[in-house]
């Protein structure tokens, strides 16, 4: 049985449906996000699952014990929000004290647990400063210690980088990760950001209008997108048209026709080679400078495609060139139709 479960749990505000039947289950020790766009049901479920919330149907169980309408501070869930909601007049230490003196644990044991975490969070010379003295990032270890001392079962993340600036954002994501195996702790993660759930998490839960469309570890999410929402929303992506080959295989099709399929194809996957020869024959219509790639728009007969290439320090190819477009056709990939609008 997996740790954390919900059963077909929704949350409906009148006419609206914020959720719609949702099944998920978590396992112990693994940290899992819940990605999708503004609106779409994902810190609603988080919230439900901390008891900020109330449960219109369905049900939360936590290691097979229903949680549903229990109170939030009977859960006893760690939970870190977007504004880390640190108290300004606190110290470090006395922040992440907080929720054990709440919970009456004797001065002693607070003492203790309170040098190990912050200790975890490379924090432990910060402890006599006040939040304000703090950068971002410190802040935001300073909430993540104050969820971790009181040992929760679950960790609750909500968008708790989208404060930062991206560098900063980036290192942050592999010291969450670095915390939560340490810590083995099971977390769920809400965020709109993809580069963020594909990095850090063991799997990815994407969410549209209300409904899961798709539960994978990152790699196979990424590669193995099933509709054409989660295509572009989890990466870039080239919608083409298509149908099947001989074979059963999927092929992009230059001339409409009936029974199209819709394929995905990644910028990254795109070879540009000597005009003539490859797929495709192309016109470079503009490209951007990204550091570590070059992007090029192309005008082809299929219409304009993406392409992605490494920046090997090498000369960028010039707008206007014309160029041959080439791609191994096992990694074009069929889209099911979108079960519920964006």
């Amino acid at each position: 049985m997996a740790f954390l479960q919900l059963q077909a749990l929704c949350k409906r505000y009148g006419a609206v449906d914020a959720v719609v039947a949702t099944d998920l289950s978590v396992e112990k020790g693994e940290l899992m996000s819940l990605l999708g766009p503004s609106g779409c049901g994902k810190t609603t479920t988080l919230q439900m699952i901390a008891g900020f919330v109330d449960v219109t149907c369905g049900r939360i169980l936590l290691d097979g014990r229903d949680i549903t309408h229990a109170k939030p501070a009977s859960r006893g869930l760690g939970v870190v929000f977007q504004s880390y909601a640190l108290f300004p007049h606190m110290s470090v230490r006395d922040n992440v004290a907080f929720g054990l003196k709440m919970r009456k644990v004797p001065a002693d044991e607070i003492q203790r647990r309170v040098a190990r975490v912050l200790q975890l969070v490379r924090l432990d010379q910060h402890a006599e400063r006040y939040p304000r003295e703090l950068s971002g990032g410190q802040r935001q270890r300073v909430a993540l210690a104050r969820a971790l001392v009181i040992e929760p079962p679950v960790l609750l993340l909500d968008e708790p980088l989208s404060n930062l600036d991206a560098n900063l954002r980036e290192e942050m994501q592999f010291e969450i990760r670095r915390i939560q195996r340490e810590v083995g702790i099971t977390t769920l993660m809400v965020t709109h950001d993809q580069a963020e759930a594909l990095s850090i998490s063991d799997r990815v839960v994407v969410m549209q209008a209300g409904r899961i469309t798709q539960i994978d570890e990152p790699y196979t999410l990424y590669e193995h997108p099933r509709t054409r929402f989660i295509s572009g929303f989890v990466g870039k992506a080239n919608l083409l048209r298509g149908d099947r080959d001989h074979t059963g295989a999927a092929q992009v099709r230059q001339q409409p026709g009936d029974g199209e399929l819709t394929l995905s194809l990644r910028p990254e996957k795109i070879d540009l080679i000597t005009a003539g020869a490859g797929r495709l024959q192309g016109r470079i219509i503009t490209r951007y400078f990204l550091g570590s790639q070059w992007l090029y728009r192309i005008d082809t007969a299929i219409g304009e495609l993406t392409v992605v290439r490494r920046n090997n320090g090498q000369a960028p190819m010039n707008e206007g060139t014309v160029v041959g477009l080439d791609w191994p056709a096992e990694l074009l990939r069929i889209l099911a139709v979108d079960e519920v609008s964006a």
